[in-house]
């Protein structure tokens, strides 16, 4: 892999990825959820953004328990959504506007509702039995072992038919595949070769770290450092439901089934320390994914000198695995990034997700500055959430609620008079896309300066990364080199003023204050100043 000159890059390397979560981008349809005529619809203004790719969480057939993630039917659209036809027309209408389409990709979990769910229940000579994880009861009749699902409880769920137990890690109406049956593989690699003959570009593959369970299902330990508050899957230490290494042979076969088609990648969802994340890349003679998630901006402090050790950290473990590296700030798992580090913050979070040497995610609304929305309980829908009512953190619907498009009824989401699936942002009427689209000083247009210069200068694309001594434990400041050209990316994570001395001289080229410092002015409170010196 060739990380130098950013027109030697690979798409997929070069450009920003931008999640769309398709139930809160634009209803077309006027049922107050969002479909695929929608954001075909809203395309014009994803490209507007300098983005490279388009990312749709789940559109497949779906009863939602899971709002996508627990697939009934890998190779249609839910009628929620549109059709086959209706995403086709976006395929094509991105592709015009320049943009990649990737989709969410769920091989660890089905549908209870899936025909073949449904063949495994009929009984344990079924055909299909073997497709999903089976297990006896323990001797006092309970499940097998202790393992806990994301969704709180136990994993396991008694099948009163056959009297064994079935395995999911999520809700009991998502039950594992069994990735061990070489049938299953078959069947899920032909779901990827039949939405990349449809155009797709790529895949988001989903809890991709899951896919392999110790085959001997023995308790796992628990965790010492659980408490009050936080969710019951916690209390378990996953040494024998996650990161088997048999998952990578299942990857492996993954990556060769995309390597067929040209230009094609994955990224997986991995939530785990670097030296376990970055194996997932695979090596030269056996590659796996793409890009490994990195979401560790999601998970550190919001402190200088933290993220400043983790990104020298992260980018010297990259290269040495000759792997490229990616950054997130958010997702429809996680908080909105400007709610967590603060509105004072959010500008330097931007600066710095669209700045460091790798491919940035950012998620649907995030570029004009939304913020999680308080769903009280009555309105919740998210069954994280419903599941777990003792946990704060758990529901996931604050950071899903609909795109603000205008200050009008139904903030340009949806037509006047229909209600949105989850509620509206208090500030809609405020913070929305036709309210910045005519203020150059806007978070949205600050957005659209970031990816210029991506475009106008390699350097933020292709080139090194070096952080340098700022001489104040709240700046971070590093250095992007290509060739001759050298920029200096300055972030203030604090609230006083710092004199950098040299590190300022030169040429601003942009600040989140939205003026252009004079070289070597100090460096203002919570602001991000990108300098070509």
């Amino acid at each position: 892999m060739t990380q130098g000159l950013s027109g030697e890059l690979k798409w997929w390397q070069r450009g920003i990825i931008y999640q769309i979560y398709p139930r809160s981008f634009q209803d077309a349809s006027g049922d107050g959820v969002g479909d695929l005529r929608g954001i075909t619809a809203r395309l014009p203004y994803v490209a507007s953004l300098g983005v490279e790719a388009v990312w749709l969480s789940p559109i497949f057939t779906s009863p939602m328990r899971d709002f996508g993630y627990d697939v009934a039917d890998y190779c249609d659209i839910d009628p929620l959504f549109g059709t086959l036809e209706d995403f086709d027309a976006l395929v094509a209408e991105a592709h015009r506007l320049g943009l990649k389409v990737m989709l969410d990709y769920v091989p660890n979990h089905t549908s209870s509702d899936h025909p073949w769910f449904q063949e495994a229940r009929r009984g344990k000579d079924s055909p299909r039995r073997d497709w999903y994880v089976w297990r006896d009861p323990a001797p006092d009749g309970g499940p097998p072992n202790n393992w806990k699902s994301f969704f709180g409880g136990a994993a396991w769920t008694l099948d009163e038919r056959s009297g064994q137990y079935y395995l999911h890690q999520f809700l009991p109406s998502q039950p594992d595949l069994n990735w061990r049956n070489p049938e299953v593989r078959r069947a899920m690699a032909e779901v990827l070769r039949f939405w990349m003959r449809r155009g797709v570009d790529g895949f988001r593959v989903d809890v991709i770290w899951l896919l392999a369970e110790d085959e001997r299902f023995l308790d796992e330990p628990e965790n010492p450092e659980w408490g009050p508050g936080q969710p019951e899957h916690a209390s378990l230490t996953h040494i024998y439901t996650q990161d088997q290494p048999e998952t990578h042979e299942y990857i492996r076969e993954l990556r060769q089934v995309l390597d067929e088609f040209e230009d094609r990648m994955m990224v997986g969802e991995i939530y785990l320390p670097v030296e376990k994340l970055l194996p997932y890349a695979g090596t030269r003679d056996a590659q796996m994914v793409h890009l490994p998630f990195n979401f560790h901006l999601i998970l550190l402090p919001w402190e200088a000198g933290k993220v400043r050790d983790f990104a020298d950290m992260y980018d010297a473990a990259c290269r040495a695995a000759e792997t490229w590296p990616n950054w997130v700030l958010g997702n429809h798992d996680q908080p909105r990034f400007k709610t967590r580090v603060g509105a004072a913050q959010y500008r330097v979070a931007q600066t710095l997700l669209l700045t460091l040497r790798g491919t940035p995610t950012a998620y649907y609304g995030d570029e004009i500055g939304m913020e999680n929305v308080a769903i009280p309980f009555e309105k919740m829908v998210d069954p994280a959430g419903l599941q777990q009512p003792d946990v704060p953190s758990a529901s996931r619907d604050p950071e899903r609620t609909p795109m603000q498009w205008d200050g009008g009824e139904g903030a340009g989401f949806a037509p006047a008079g229909v209600t949105p699936w989850l509620p509206l942002a208090p500030d809609a009427d405020r913070v929305n896309v036709q309210a910045q689209e005519g203020d150059p000083h806007s978070d949205l247009n600050y957005f659209r300066a970031l990816t210029r210069l991506r475009r106008e200068h390699p350097a933020l694309v292709g080139g090194d990364y070096r952080s340098l001594d700022a001489g104040h434990v709240d700046v971070f400041a590093f250095e992007r080199t290509l060739g001759e050209e050298r920029l200096t990316v300055l972030l203030n994570f604090g609230g006083e003023e710092r004199d950098l001395g040299n590190l300022t001289q030169g040429e601003t080229l942009l600040s989140s204050r939205n003026d252009t410092p004079a070289g070597g002015a100090a460096l203002r409170p919570n602001e991000a100043r990108i300098v070509r010196g």
